[in-house]
């Protein structure tokens, strides 16, 4: 595991090309993460899962997926998840929690179930941004509530019913994507709030989470940090591993996504400078891939270290 590097990549179809194969050969990245255009059934996307594993050698190799439920849903092809939004959730945790615990949890082992049958084993949720009124629709019905002691608490049973069915959790998008007024996928969002108010209010439901992942948030909170978002940003990487206690792993969100806007190289490189432990690439163009895999550095002891906790989970 020594001699991989330091990101997570996607993939272009239903199965690896042999350029893919050599890429994964040559760059060794830590994870895969798979989209709905990879995903065909069960038995194709399982197929191309162990086709992943074996360059490695590594039955518990990091596949992850972003299957959250309601509108982001990779296994579409295989299943409509449509009312099972987050926010469906929030709403049952508030008007009948006995319902929520058991609705919820079945939710998730079914969820785990399906992501054990296709070989992911990393799940990137909870999502844990709160639900801001006239803010982007990016979030929306993806968040659990407008209130963070309530995201926190549906947070907390999202990362240990998904631990306890052998499936990792990536808590997004850190330290809170609420307020953003603009899609992040398209613009750069600007939060002009002062530190008291966000940690009391989005960073708040970040805090002591038992997550051995999180992503960041390209967006720029300019009391903190005019210049950077939060993935480019060391202040930003700091009030994470200090103020809300985020210890383990930081995984970048997208870095094709149009938020961030230097060229792709400065962007992998500025991801690391900042404090992020893991770079994500996620549109499988061999082209960025290949300038992402060139600029990201070895894993450390750190990564190392924290990827055989998250083993011991999936194993």
């Amino acid at each position: 595991m020594n001699n991989r590097r330091s990101f997570i990549t996607g993939i272009k179809s239903t199965k690896l090309s042999i350029k893919e194969k050599k890429f994964l050969k040559k760059y060794k990245p830590w994870g895969v993460i798979l989209f709905d255009r990879n995903i065909i059934n069960i038995e194709q996307a399982f197929k191309l899962t162990s086709s992943i594993k074996k360059i490695f050698n590594d039955k518990r190799y990091p596949i992850l997926i972003d299957q959250e439920g309601g509108r982001v849903n990779r296994l579409k092809n295989i299943i409509s998840f449509d009312n099972l939004s987050s926010e469906f959730f929030g709403n049952k945790y508030v008007n009948n929690y006995k319902e929520f615990k058991f609705f919820y949890k079945l939710f998730v082992d079914k969820t785990s179930y399906l992501l054990k049958l296709i070989g992911a084993n990393l799940n990137t949720v909870p999502v844990l941004d709160l639900r801001v009124k006239y803010a982007s629709n990016v979030i929306g019905d993806r968040s659990f509530s407008n209130d963070p002691k309530i995201a926190s608490k549906i947070g907390d049973y999202c990362i240990k019913y998904f631990h306890e069915n052998g499936v990792g959790t990536v808590m997004k998008h850190i330290p809170g994507h609420g307020l953003a007024k603009m899609d992040s996928h398209h613009f750069t969002p600007i939060i002009n709030k002062k530190p008291k108010f966000l940690l009391k209010n989005d960073f708040f439901s970040f805090r002591n989470k038992k997550t051995f992942f999180a992503m960041t948030a390209h967006i720029i909170f300019n009391q903190i940090d005019k210049e950077n978002t939060v993935t480019h940003s060391k202040k930003l990487i700091k009030l994470i591993r200090n103020k809300i206690g985020f210890k383990n792993v930081l995984i970048s969100d997208d870095l094709s996504m149009k938020s961030l806007k230097g060229s792709l190289k400065e962007n992998t490189i500025k991801t690391f400078k900042a404090g992020c432990n893991l770079a994500l690439h996620c549109n499988g163009n061999f082209n960025e891939m290949e300038i992402v895999g060139n600029n990201s550095p070895l894993i450390d002891n750190f990564i190392l270290k924290k990827t055989s906790q998250f083993y011991k989970i999936i194993s």
